[in-house]
């Protein structure tokens, strides 16, 4: 792992926009599902992942979420169950009350909250399937009050077993109860268009490889979308207080995500940074998925010194990275300066894990630098606001006469004569 200066510093990693290769394959899928529905999810689900799928199993049964819970241990329960409750508890602070303001004129203004309808969860399943991103996704939703949310997952993201027994043991905790067995730009294309086995969706959530991210890309607009999500990342902030082997362990955590994921220490301390270098190294020779953490570190890896922690923070601020840990004497200091981040950890043992499955906030959060004007998913997502106007007569009255000034500025003639057929008629009725 690489040290060096700030000011030579570059984080170079595109966001991957697909080749022309698979932008026309998507597109194809995705127009081919819209038009011809269940035919050509079928025949997409056969052709990519190799598994026959039907009207008549489409659908996860009963008796299929039953056998999973008998294939998962009883830990694993009980933290899902605790992971669940956390994230619930949460979330259940981000809600919000439609809210009126009656003023003296009779005016009535206001905003109305309301849930999303139905809602559609996409969960992955290529190198590692995510059990925690089901409840990420799916919880949330259940607070705003979502009452339909349908979830998709490719038919084989448990081998030959078929869909990971873990997944759908969180999905039953969570509550969801209509979960389809299909996957990969085919899939949200259904979400988005509806089948005749799979009625369309209002918002599709959740992350997937470039096909998916392309198809979410391709659909936005017949539907609401989360985001398009990027390779994990993760930037520490450290002084001379810091443990190295903290920090290697949780630069690693995010490395062994994706071979494009991206893991950076910003330390005032020279010594710190060498310390973490070999402890990098050293860490890195027992990790179970070594390959995948090396060419991470190896192409979007650093450590880069600052000359003070001013210069550090500003290096952050222009990153806006998804997870920012804050390993300082006095981490509170920092927090301050800190404008853009999705996910902020304060102190030595608030290791971004902790984050990723159990502390309660979402761990779906911005990524590529995004983190300067989005934020990480939360109750808010599933919800749409309509605003609330009642103008009484009185109030028509004393501020007609401005709304058609505006109005008659901008050439809108119409505008103004809906303000003075009212006060006219109103004039005549108060003089008869």
């Amino acid at each position: 792992m690489r040290i060096i200066a700030g000011s030579e510093f570059k984080l170079e990693r595109e966001v991957d926009a697909g080749t022309t290769e698979q932008l026309n394959a998507v597109l194809n899928i995705v127009q081919r599902v819209r038009l011809e529905g269940d035919e050509a999810l079928f025949h997409f689900t056969r052709l990519h992942d190799k598994t026959e799928v039907t009207t008549g199993n489409i659908r996860v049964t009963a008796e299929d979420i039953a056998r999973a819970y008998e294939l998962v241990e009883p830990s694993f329960l009980e933290a899902i169950r605790e992971a669940a409750q956390r994230i619930r508890t949460f979330h259940e602070k981000q809600k919000r009350a439609s809210w009126f303001d009656i003023q003296p004129d009779g005016t009535m203004l206001g905003q109305l909250l309301r849930p999303l309808r139905r809602v559609g969860v996409y969960v992955p399943g290529g190198k590692a399937a995510y059990p925690s991103s089901v409840l990420m996704n799916v919880i949330p939703a259940q607070v705003a009050g979502v009452k339909e949310i349908v979830m998709v997952t490719p038919p084989s993201t448990g081998g030959k077993q078929g869909i990971d027994p873990y997944i759908l043991v969180a999905a039953a905790e969570a509550g969801v109860e209509e979960i389809y067995r299909v996957g990969g730009a085919q899939a949200i294309a259904a979400l988005a268009y509806g089948t005749d086995s799979i009625a369309k969706v209002d918002k599709i959530c959740g992350p997937g490889n470039i096909y998916v991210a392309l198809a979410k890309r391709e659909v936005y607009g017949a539907v609401d979308i989360d985001s398009i999500a990027g390779p994990s990342e993760i930037v520490v902030l450290a002084d001379e207080t810091a443990h190295a082997s903290y920090i290697a362990a949780d630069l690693l955590s995010q490395a062994e995500h994706d071979e494009m994921a991206s893991a950076v220490l910003v330390t005032t301390s020279r010594a710190v940074a060498e310390a973490v270098q070999q402890e990098v190294e050293q860490q890195l020779t027992a990790l179970p998925r070594q390959s995948i953490a090396s060419q991470s570190i190896e192409q979007y890896g650093a450590i880069v010194v600052t000359d003070s922690m001013q210069e550090a923070i500003a290096l952050i601020n222009r990153l806006a990275p998804e997870h920012l840990e804050i390993m300082t004497e006095d981490p509170m200091n920092e927090l301050s300066l800190v404008e853009n981040a999705g996910a902020i950890f304060l102190g030595n043992y608030s290791s971004e894990p902790v984050g990723d499955y159990f502390a309660g906030p979402n761990h779906i959060i911005p990524t590529n630098g995004t983190a300067r004007f989005s934020s990480p998913v939360d109750v808010d997502m599933f919800v749409k606001k309509s605003s609330l106007i009642r103008y009484s007569k009185e109030a028509l009255f004393a501020q007609g006469e401005t709304i058609m000034k505006l109005a008659r500025h901008e050439g809108l003639e119409g505008h103004a004569k809906a303000i003075q057929v009212r006060l006219e008629q109103e004039k005549d009725n108060d003089t008869k």
